[in-house]
Parts: C-alpha cells; structure tokens; sequence
C-alpha cells in the first residue's frame, strides 16, 4: 500500500525582508491526519512560514507544497480544502456574529450547522450580538467556530487560543480539536504554530522547532519524550563534578545532581553508577521542557 502524499511539504524555504532572513532553508513535512506543532519564539519565522503556506507571502526561494499543490499556482484550489485562524483575527463589524458566520458559510461547500449551534453554546456565544461588541477573545471563538464548521481537510492555526481565558482554552483545545480530528481520522490535519505548547501536549503527534528561521529540532513526539530525559541522582556526600557526552545541561545542589540528556539515556546511567549514588530517578521532559532546552 502506498504512503499518502504529506499534507505539506516545505523544501528549503527562505523568506527575507530586507537584509534580514526571516526563514533560512527550512525543511518541514507534515503527514495526514497528524496534529504538528510548530514551536518558536517570538520572531523565529513562524508566521512568515504560514503566510508562505497560504500565499500570503512569495519565497524568495525554496518550494512550498499543501495537498502536493502549490499554493501560487492553484491558490483556490489549496484554499477549499483548509481554514486558517491567525493570531490577530478581524471581521466586518457591522455583522452581528451570526451574520459573520453566515458569510463565512456562503464560501463553503460543507458547513455542519450541527457542530456550529454545539460550538456557539459550548463557548455561550450568543449569535444575535454585534461583532464590534465582542471581546478579543469572542472573536477569536467565533474565527474558531468558522474554521471547525468548513469541516477541512487541513486546519492552520498561528497562535489560536490567544485572547481565551485558561478554562476556555483548555476546552477548546481538549474537546474541539481533537473532536474535529477524531470525526474523519486519518484525513483531517492540524498545523498549529503556539506558545502553549502544555496545553497541546496530549494532541502533537510531532513537531518542528524554529530558531533564527531556522529548524533546530524536528521529531515524533514520543521519540521526542524517549530522547529527552531527567535525571536525578543523590550522593552520601556531596555530588560530584562530572563532564558526561550527551548532557545539555547539569546542576548541582549539595548532594543532588540533576542532569538533562539528549539521546545518551543509557550511558549518562551507567556512568553515573559508577560514582556510587544512594538513588538515582528519572522522567521524560514534556514538549515545552525540550522546546526550552532545545532553545538555549
């Protein structure tokens, strides 16, 4: 059986504004049906790669493909098949909310007004209000609720849960993203550009880290939790000074040492038992602990 064609695939991308090079050379492929997260700092390139995605933005070099299209040449065609939810989000504000979501419909040709009136009171949205007597984050429920109901193929979203307050946020993320994937397994893909990368933890299926428009780490996430791990380590006396290959960072604390390895799980252990420690523990680190130390 043949392998699906990755929903996108970016091949050395680079995207410069003035002297500065916003995106350098970056590679990125997202399967079918996963949930990738695009993790960065502020400034790192990821909105600069999205609006590249979407033709919001030419490459200066580079390819960019979405559904094996390229979206300068078959803009329209790539644009049916996916919502996209920015950062900052914007609608007419003479519509009330039920007018704006009525005009995004009209573009569409699925619109499931089941998962609509289920999503306008999940969020106690009320449909008759003013958009311009919305909250910022009402209106980024209501850009939510607009990408959900086009039901696509492919759902982009830079920063999606800002503005929403944390019990909101958490449902959204929880029950409404992981609703619209699990309704067509396999077909739906979310491409998720965010800085809370906890409250997406249980969703990424993989990722891509971006520093410098440039992609430092990018792997499964549970090879990812398997390859990034804590170690503690106690001593009868005080811990010792030890200078191991494969450890980002370690600290010293009386008799505790803590060390952060990279791929080295094994030997960093069997090293460390050399030195005759009283206990020695160890966890995964979470996404956000390996985007943190991945980024120092």
């Amino acid at each position: 059986m043949s392998t699906p064609s990755p929903v996108i695939e970016i091949r050395g991308l680079s995207r410069r504004f003035g002297k500065t090079d916003a995106v350098h050379g970056l590679d990125l492929t997202v399967p079918a049906g996963s949930c990738y997260g695009f993790f960065g700092r502020n400034g790192a390139g990821k909105t600069t790669t999205i609006k590249c995605l979407l033709n919001l933005l030419r490459p200066d070099s580079g390819s960019v493909r979405v559904f094996g299209l390229d979206p300068a040449a078959d803009e329209l065609k790539v644009k049916q098949r996916l919502a996209y939810v920015p950062d900052q989000v914007a609608f007419y504000p003479w519509m009330t909310a039920r007018e704006a979501l009525d005009y995004a419909a009209s573009f569409r040709t699925r619109w499931n007004k089941d998962a609509e009136a289920s999503l306008l009171e999940r969020f106690r949205l009320s449909p008759d209000k003013p958009v311009n007597g919305l909250s910022k984050g009402q209106r980024t429920q209501l850009a939510l609720i607009s990408a959900i109901c086009a039901e696509p193929e492919l759902l982009v979203l830079d920063e999606p849960t800002s503005g929403l307050d944390p019990i909101v946020r958490r449902e959204f993320i929880e029950a409404v993203i992981g609703a619209y994937q699990d309704a067509d397994p396999g077909r739906r893909t979310v491409f998720v550009s965010t800085h809370l990368i906890t409250e997406f933890e249980g969703l990424i299926d993989r990722f891509t880290i971006i520093e410098n428009g440039r992609a430092t780490v990018t792997l499964e996430a549970d090879e990812a939790r398997q390859k990034y791990r804590k170690i503690r380590a106690r001593f009868a006396s005080e811990a010792p000074q030890l200078d191991l290959p494969g450890v980002l960072r370690a600290s010293r604390q009386g008799r505790e040492l803590e060390l952060i390895t990279n791929g080295a799980f094994e030997q960093v252990i069997t090293q460390l038992r050399q030195h005759q420690p009283e206990d020695i523990s160890s966890q995964s680190l979470s996404l956000e602990e390996i985007f943190v130390v991945s980024s120092q």
